[in-house]
């Protein structure tokens, strides 16, 4: 009896600790992939928005170069608008899912963003006036957004 009693724990013992560690390898394989999953997200959200910020930047300068040449910048002024309209929403979703490195690196892009857009939005400007340091402001928030992402490091500080 003292032996079917032993042979009961241990094979308790032994489903126990199976149990347990199947449990914990599969909370660290769904931990895996909700990271990945959200990096995914993050890094599609990245890419749009700065995507966004330099079709802003394009549509401005378009508007810039023909009040240069003389010609009606309407066309591009209402191309500017339009990215500018779908960057508010992308900016939302940056916020959202970015680190705070991140999300302080897009709110300096917002600020050159908006000064480019009131000086393309000024009738007299041209691609002089348009001269925004926007490019260094980008160049802040890639590296924010790599170092949110771990991209160019082996591991991850989760």
């Amino acid at each position: 009896m003292a032996t079917q009693i032993l042979t009961l724990v241990g094979v308790l013992i032994g489903a126990l600790t199976s149990y347990f560690a199947t449990a914990s390898v599969e909370r660290a394989k769904f931990r895996r992939e909700m990271t990945t999953r959200w990096d995914e997200r993050k890094l599609e959200t990245y890419i749009e928005y700065v995507t966004c910020i330099k079709e802003i930047s394009r549509a401005a300068r378009d508007a810039g170069r023909a009040r240069d040449e003389g010609r009606d910048p309407a066309e591009a002024l209402w191309a500017m608008e339009a990215s500018e309209n779908k960057r508010s929403v992308l900016f939302e979703t940056f916020v959202l899912l970015s680190h705070d490195a991140a999300a302080t690196a897009a709110h300096a892009v917002n600020r050159r963003t908006w000064e480019l857009l009131r000086a393309a939005r000024e009738p007299g400007n041209g691609t002089a006036q348009l001269d925004i340091p926007l490019v260094e402001a980008l160049n802040g928030l890639h590296e924010a957004a790599r170092s949110d992402l771990a991209i160019g490091r082996a591991g991850r500080a989760r």
